[in-house]
């Protein structure tokens, strides 16, 4: 076999950004992607997957290798919007390399960890370690992460078990640093619930209440109940759970209105002594009891974004760990913390960790990441995956 050139992750994650693959849209990313991943061998399949209420959305799967272990990468092309344009210093997809800093949207939030993780696997395909009957590496790369997540990883994983394949660990991408490279991994994320509370009463005049039924003070006694509410304390792997009122609304302009309906929005980011179902059966009971004490009737709709998990710690976070402790001389937090990400769905089928970037300009304007973190990120992936394939305990 010829050896395959090793990639700059710098490169790689220049040409990403370019590609302006804000949600739903591809814009090329996943071609350039796959551009640098089947030279090395990868087998590169796109994957488009419809809904009939979302758009649709490609994706990518490339795998190089046939037999176990199986090390997935996971992450994401798709990125946010750019916001308010004039307030960048740069163009958001150029790409452009300041002061040691490459900034673009997606810099952080993760083509940059994408970039590093095919350098890294680049390494190991160069000197023909996984032609050897090793293992196999893939990349589970979504273009709907920052959106509905109806048509990208869970659909994918679906699909890719229904065919036989079996992932045996993976690696999200996500940026989980905080304050600099390697302080920080994901071994589990809280789950979240949010909730569409609507109350019922009678539209009628403020001077004349007794013709009317304001559903205001109801609505207030549920959401204050609620907000009391000490939903536990936290334990040792997630920080406690906490309910958000989110909006509350009337759609009454008028001062001298009693409003018929009122409604209210919030969100529970909830650890893994509840589940979603337990969070909306104590949300209407709460409802229930008001209603009973203080008339009138409501609705409720809830959805389910995740549930909490965690993979406990063992084996392959520590072999993470000590993979950031080789190159940054940093020993990681191992965290929970966070909003949810497509481990959530991952965690059904591996064991799943995050690590990547500084997430300290995620989502931001002027999105960036140290130009030098790339090649670091690139030097511990490589650690990873030489000591996954190496190691006694994956096999």
């Amino acid at each position: 076999m010829t050896q395959a050139a090793a990639l700059d992750p710098l490169h790689i994650a220049v040409e990403l950004i370019r590609c302006p693959s804000v949600t739903p849209k591809d814009e090329g990313a996943l071609a350039t992607l796959a551009g640098f991943l089947a030279p090395l061998g990868f087998n590169c399949e796109r994957m488009r997957f419809s809904d009939e209420n979302t758009p649709d959305i490609d994706n990518l799967y490339a795998r190089i290798g046939a037999g176990g272990p199986h090390f997935c990468f996971a992450g994401h092309t798709d990125v946010v919007p750019v916001g308010d344009a004039a307030s960048w210093s740069v163009d958001p997809f150029a790409g452009e390399i300041k002061a040691g800093k490459l900034f673009g949207r997606g810099a952080a939030d993760m083509k940059g960890s994408i970039a590093s993780f095919v350098a890294a696997a680049s390494r190991l395909v160069r000197e023909g370690k996984l032609i050897e009957g090793q293992g196999s590496i893939s990349l589970l790369i979504t273009g709907d992460e920052e959106g509905p997540g109806i048509n990208g990883t869970a659909k994918m994983l679906k699909a890719l078990r229904a065919r036989g394949e079996i992932i045996d660990h993976c690696l999200v991408g996500e940026p989980t640093c905080v304050a600099k490279l390697g302080d920080m991994i994901k071994i589990g994320r809280r789950g979240s619930i949010n909730g569409w509370l609507t109350v019922r009463g009678q539209q009628g005049h403020v001077a004349y209440p007794h013709l009317a039924d304001n559903p205001l003070p109801r609505l207030m006694e549920m959401l204050r109940r609620l907000d009391a509410h000490v939903l536990d304390k936290g334990n040792a792997h997630f920080q406690p759970s906490n309910f958000e009122i989110t909006s509350i609304d009337t759609g009454n302009a008028t001062t001298n209105l009693i409003p018929g309906v009122a409604r209210a929005m919030m969100n529970i980011r909830f650890n893994d002594e509840h589940s979603g179902a337990s969070l909306d059966r104590w949300m209407r009971g709460v409802f229930d009891q008001v209603t009973q004490e203080m008339g009138g009737a409501y609705e409720f709709e809830t959805k389910i974004s995740g549930e909490a998990f965690i993979t406990a710690p063992g084996a392959f976070s520590a072999l993470i760990a000590r993979a950031i402790t080789e190159v940054t001389g940093l020993t990681p937090e191992l965290s929970t913390s966070g909003g949810t990400s497509d481990a959530r769905f991952i965690r059904a089928y591996a064991p799943v960790v995050e690590f990547g970037l500084a997430n300290a300009t995620m989502h931001k304007v002027d999105e960036h990441v140290p130009a030098a973190d790339l090649g670091k990120l690139a030097d511990i992936y490589e650690a990873i995956l030489r000591g996954y394939f190496s190691g006694a305990a994956f096999r």
